[in-house]
């Protein structure tokens, strides 16, 4: 609400920039003061007091210029300054700086006191009125400066109530000429007095001729002594002053009157603040062309001595205004006209900031001309005057993007450095404390309606995320992860690079989520919407490791939601899933890799359980994820070297319709560096007793013998033991009996493994001296030679003349 009230505050000043306030102004700043205060906080900071007080007492003095003190009267009474006060007094700061504050604190003061008198005059309310101007008086000798003001004020008064013929309310204010004695060097001119004495004569004729004639007389003697003003070398503020004292009541005799001092002080410095007046004058009164032939004849005539630095000061911001009044009604070369009179009056090669803020203004004008170069050439100078200033930045980044200049899309990173100090304001507006992250948001806005240049909005939008608080920084990564999401989505060269970004930026929102004061039903929503990462985790197969990340992370945006059986449900396969893939990018890793991917996909699956567990107690109906669970579960435990392996192959048995293929694959999780062989060798059996039970087993494509067969086979002179040899030979038994029930189904390759280790054992058994189970051992791999296919020919002649001869050998050992 206080960016709003202050966005609206900044939109009515900006409108507001000649003498006329319209409907429309009046109501944002009733609107803008209003809000503010709407959203006061329960222990304002300085800063917002001052604003609340800065909008209250403007939208009061508006109201008041447009005759409705009423209304005035509200606004006046919010602009309460106890409140700083006492927050300034209770400050440990040094005693000139609480000076210096407080000072300003009564200024404040005495301008919102005689804005309510004169909203008590309006009303009739004389004395309340009179009760108000004491206030002022007695703050005079704290703010001496504004004694002026306040003569200035107490003269109207008096003018006001001598037109309604209240002569004596009107001698009252009058008399009040004399405020300038309580300090001589800020009281009125010369010239105000002689107006404020003549008004004062008249009042007293009108009011009683013959009681007051002294008096009157008194008073015109006084003022017919400002008749040698001219003559008697009278300063230019003084017949300044009489200039604007007598617009009000002859206009024409006022003009006639600042041409005489234009022209008497012709040959002076001090002739431009004349000039200067008389443009303000002109352009206040709509009589802009008059105006602008005055600014072309200071142009043409100026020599550079001509204008002091407070009459050029007050002429530049003249300009500027009417600039601005026509760039808000997007009369774009109008306004570049009077920025290019202000241009006139800087000097070749001048370097200050208010030169670089006018360049900005020009490159912002040319940019809506569509006259790119010409905004470049602004851009420069402006680069050139104040190359540290955020808003110059951002020009450059805005003719970048028309552009479309990636390198100059760079000055992003200008921006982001120069956002870590305060941003200064620019113009008239009041910059927020977040006014960098606007700026951010508003270029992240032009890369996109700029030919959707994504990558450069992509990179504003980092920016106003650094340079946000958490609740902002949220809807930022929501925008991020909208902005790469399709990009995500399209399966092309870049998405490696895209999936990446848009998983840090869910990342970020993931975290920021669990901090930040979202409701429950926003929560939810913005979760429900990002589980469309479900759906990018299953478009990664080519990237399994982002595959794992994304169901993870829609685990973790899922718990963002109010938990129910189908939000669990869909969290417990997230996590299973997430195991599976870690389970796989285990089994692609080197070993020196493995063990990260084992522990993580160990958490998933244990989380697994715990849900499966909740579910379960719902009366949960069974579901093959249990079979799958312990599954994973196992093989990471067991290429973990976890003991506790023998209890899940104990778990897996106990199943009631445990498969085959289940047993199988624990067998597989087994292979070595895990290297469990009595379980396995127990699954594998478990496998093949199984198999055997089917209605039509298919025993010649069963692994479960083969990895029986080698599991079990001694592969060393130390593993030589009869039980070993017993054990293997019952599984050559049964492999011979398999492939004699399917010969033509048995893999020839499978039967000539089957042969060759048959033969390696028995010639290893021959080499340690024990002849008969040599003999035995070669006569199996001799059996095996008949169910050779393609290659029983070449067996056929070679192994009978091996086999021979080792017979032979073995006659000769036994007689030995």
């Amino acid at each position: 609400l206080e960016q709003c009230a202050i966005q609206l505050w900044n939109w009515a000043v900006t409108k507001n920039v000649d003498a006329t306030i319209s409907d429309n102004q009046k109501a944002k700043r009733h609107v803008a003061c209003s809000l503010l205060h709407c959203c006061e906080p329960e222990n304002p900071t300085e800063g917002v007091i001052r604003k609340q007080i800065l909008m209250a007492s403007k939208t009061g003095r508006t109201w008041l210029d447009c005759k409705n003190p009423q209304m005035a009267d509200n606004f006046l009474s919010l602009a309460s300054l106890e409140a700083l006060y006492n927050q300034l007094t209770s400050k440990d700061e040094g005693a000139a700086d609480v000076a210096s504050s407080k000072a300003d604190v009564e200024k404040d003061l005495l301008r919102i006191l005689s804005s309510q008198a004169e909203s008590a005059i309006t009303q009739g309310n004389n004395q309340e009125a009179v009760v108000y101007i004491q206030r002022c008086k007695d703050m005079l000798l704290r703010v001496p400066k504004d004694t002026t003001f306040l003569s200035l004020m107490c003269y109207n008064f008096g003018v006001d109530m001598y037109h309604v013929r209240k002569l004596k309310d009107s001698a009252f204010w009058l008399q009040s000429y004399d405020i300038g004695k309580m300090n001589v060097k800020y009281a009125p001119g010369s010239d105000v007095l002689a107006k404020i004495l003549r008004l004062l004569a008249t009042v007293y004729l009108e009011w009683d001729c013959q009681g007051f004639q002294d008096k009157a007389l008194s008073a015109v003697s006084l003022a017919n002594k400002l008749n040698e003003m001219l003559e008697s070398e009278a300063s230019v503020e003084v017949c300044l002053r009489t200039v604007e004292l007598l617009m009000c009541d002859d206009e024409v005799l006022a003009f006639e009157y600042l041409k005489s001092v234009c022209q008497h002080f012709e040959s002076s410095p001090d002739q431009g603040a004349a000039l200067v007046l008389h443009i303000e004058l002109l352009l206040q009164r709509g009589k802009e062309l008059l105006g602008k032939q005055k600014i072309e004849d200071i142009i043409t005539h100026y020599t550079g001595k001509q204008l002091t630095p407070q009459a050029l000061t007050k002429l530049h911001v003249i300009l500027w205004d009417k600039a601005a009044k026509h760039f808000d009604t997007s009369n774009y070369s109008e306004a570049l006209q009077w920025y290019n009179y202000s241009l006139s009056f800087f000097k070749a090669g001048q370097m200050e900031p208010n030169l670089a803020r006018l360049q900005r203004n020009r490159a912002s004008c040319f940019l809506l001309l569509k006259q790119l170069e010409k905004a470049k050439e602004a851009i420069k100078e402006a680069e050139r005057c104040d190359p540290d200033c955020i808003f110059t930045q951002f020009s450059v980044y805005k003719i970048a993007v028309q552009e479309n200049n990636v390198e100059k899309a760079e000055a992003l990173n200008a921006m982001g450095r120069l956002s870590k100090s305060p941003v200064a304001s620019e113009d008239r507006l009041l910059v927020s404390e977040n006014a960098a992250s606007c700026l951010f948001s508003l270029s992240a806005q032009i890369a996109l309606e700029q030919s959707g240049q994504k990558d450069t909005a992509r990179k504003a939008l980092e920016c106003v995320c650094n340079n946000s608080d958490d609740e902002d920084k949220i809807l930022i990564a929501l925008c991020l992860v909208r902005l790469v999401l399709p990009a995500a989505e399209k399966p092309d060269d870049e998405l490696d690079v895209n999936l990446d970004i848009l998983l840090s930026y869910v990342k970020m929102l993931q975290t920021l989520s669990h901090h930040s004061h979202m409701t429950a039903e926003q929560r939810t929503e913005e979760a429900n919407w990002f589980r469309k990462t479900w759906n990018l985790a299953l478009s990664c197969e080519r990237y399994p490791d982002r595959m794992r990340d994304f169901f993870v992370l829609s685990y973790q945006l899922s718990q963002l939601c109010p938990p129910d059986r189908t939000l669990l449900m869909g969290q417990r396969t997230c996590l299973l899933m997430a195991a599976a893939t870690s389970l796989e990018l285990c089994r692609k890793s080197p070993h020196s890799a493995q063990i990260e991917e084992l522990t993580q996909a160990l958490e998933h699956i244990l989380m697994c359980w715990e849900i499966g567990k909740t579910l379960k107690a719902s009366s949960f109906p069974a579901d093959p994820t249990d079979s799958l669970l312990l599954l994973y579960e196992f093989e990471a435990r067991a290429k973990l070297n976890d003991p506790k392996v023998e209890m899940i192959l104990e778990s897996v048995l106990e199943l009631e319709n445990v498969e085959a293929k289940v047993l199988e694959a624990i067998a597989l999780a087994m292979e070595p560096p895990a290297h469990f062989p009595l379980l396995c060798k127990k699954a594998l059996r478990v496998a093949l007793s199984l198999h055997k039970k089917q209605p039509q087993p298919d025993l010649a494509h069963c692994k479960c013998i083969h990895t029986l067969i080698k599991l079990s086979l001694p592969s060393g002179v130390s593993e030589v033991e009869a039980h070993v040899l017993k054990e293997v030979w019952d599984y050559y038994v049964e492999a011979l009996s398999i492939i004699a029930a399917a010969p033509d189904d048995f893999p020839e390759m499978e039967t000539l493994w089957l042969l060759t280790r048959a033969w390696n054992t028995g010639i290893l058994l021959y080499s340690l001296a024990q002849y008969p189970e040599a003999e035995k051992w070669c006569g199996l791999a001799m059996s095996f030679i008949r169910h050779l296919g393609s290659l029983q020919e070449t067996y056929e002649t070679q192994m009978p003349g091996l086999y021979s001869e080792i017979l032979d050998r073995l006659d000769k050992a036994k007689r030995n």
